[in-house]
């Protein structure tokens, strides 16, 4: 698990350094910068595949865009000539890059100018391995590493959540099937695509925990009975309507026995995005490391809320040693969240759960800074819900209009 991350003239960003949990939640008016908190990590993550280019970057849902847009500029603030950013693992390992792309004449691919990996105690590439000659500047070299290293040193395996690591931006026509999802992946693409191959795993895998997680997650939409996937749904969908070859069905529980099948494409969205952040967070074939922009899109306040609980309870519990199943293994969450409601599903009394406020200071550099529960807070909290004090203006991460 990635424990610190630091970011040096990454956009609006000039410093950061921030110690991330299990479920790390960014809040704040819009424009102040938490998509750059995520964007960074997913530049440092094509950086530790090897290439950072626009190909690589859409890969992982970062935007695309000219180098003078990535990097810091503020009338205060000498741009630096590198993008600087860093991992810390939990067990120690270290990856760090510093990335250039001159603003004049940019190149398709970004140069490394130093790059770092430690295995904990252990140098594995240093910071002055690009005065070798002969090496090609625009080719990653802990990713050749990758090869040589044990499969589970503690090098290897932060590599690979870093490689695996995307920003998911889901939406409701690709939820419903009825746009392709430019950037596919496993189990779901980046704009909620594959959706119902993702349920039917998210099914096999709750019958695997023997658990009641699927009617867990039925009871927070309250018309749903059942969810199922099939290749037969002709009858329930229009000529029309272009479809996947793995459909989504549901049965209504207050429709007549006889009519009470519905596609995705009928559905109500709410229940899209449900099981869409569910499938993600759960689902075995997904990268240990995720990243949800705007988490709270599309759903009702109270739904909203009962579903954070949910993430926070599912994440936590794995992370505690308490799995759901043979084939669950721990996976980290970062999300973006506009709407009040998404606080009062967060147990700040878990150290793994953080919250992030997120803030422009009086030179426009973003600043982050982690709520922790203090005893303030918790006395205001018994007064008033995270999400009243939030709107009250006590948490900051408030826009100034």
């Amino acid at each position: 698990m990635i424990r610190q991350l630091k970011i040096r003239g990454f956009k609006s960003i000039t410093e950061l350094d921030i110690e991330l949990g299990v479920v790390n939640c960014f809040i704040g008016a819009n424009g102040v910068g938490k998509s750059n908190v995520l964007e960074a990590l997913g530049v440092l993550g094509a950086a530790a595949n090897g290439a950072v280019d626009d190909e690589a970057l859409q890969r992982r849902g970062v935007r695309p865009g000219l180098p003078r847009l990535f990097k810091s500029s503020f009338q205060d603030f000498r741009s630096l000539p590198h993008i600087g950013l860093e991992a810390v693992a939990e067990s120690g390992a270290t990856y760090k890059v510093s990335l250039l792309n001159p603003l004049e004449s940019p190149d398709p691919a970004w140069s490394f100018k130093t790059e770092t990996l430690t295995d904990g105690p252990e140098t594995i590439l240093t910071e002055g391995v690009r005065s070798i000659g002969n090496l090609n500047p625009k080719v990653g070299l802990a990713a050749l590493k990758l090869v040589e290293l044990p499969t589970e040193s503690p090098a290897t395996l932060m590599l690979q959540q870093l490689q695996q690591y995307a920003i998911y931006c889901p939406n409701t026509p690709t939820l419903r099937g009825m746009l392709p999802d430019p950037q596919t992946r496993e189990p779901l693409g980046l704009s909620g695509g594959r959706l119902a191959e993702a349920v039917a795993d998210l099914k096999r895998f709750a019958e695997e925990s023997q658990g009641d997680l699927l009617d867990d997650l039925l009871g927070l939409v309250d018309w749903a009975a059942d969810v199922g996937t099939s290749r037969s749904v002709q009858a329930l969908l229009s000529p029309s309507v272009a479809r996947s070859q793995e459909v989504l069905k549901f049965t209504d529980r207050f429709m007549a026995t006889s009519r009470n099948e519905l596609t995705a494409f009928d559905a109500s969205e709410g229940v899209l995005y449900v099981l869409f952040t569910a499938a993600l967070c759960l689902s075995p074939r997904s990268p240990a490391l995720v990243a949800i922009d705007n988490l709270d899109q599309a759903l009702n306040p109270r739904l909203v809320t009962a579903l954070t609980a949910r993430l926070v309870g599912w994440l936590t519990q794995v992370r505690s040693g308490a799995t759901m199943g043979s084939a669950t293994r721990s996976r980290q969450l970062m999300f973006t969240a506009h709407n009040p409601a998404v606080l009062d599903g967060l147990d700040l009394d878990n150290d793994e759960v953080r919250l992030f406020a997120v803030d422009r200071d009086s030179h426009g550099h973003t600043v982050v800074r982690r709520l922790d529960p203090t005893p303030e807070l918790k006395a205001l909290n018994r007064e008033y819900p995270l999400s009243r004090l939030w709107m009250m203006g006590h948490l900051g991460a408030v826009p100034n209009v």
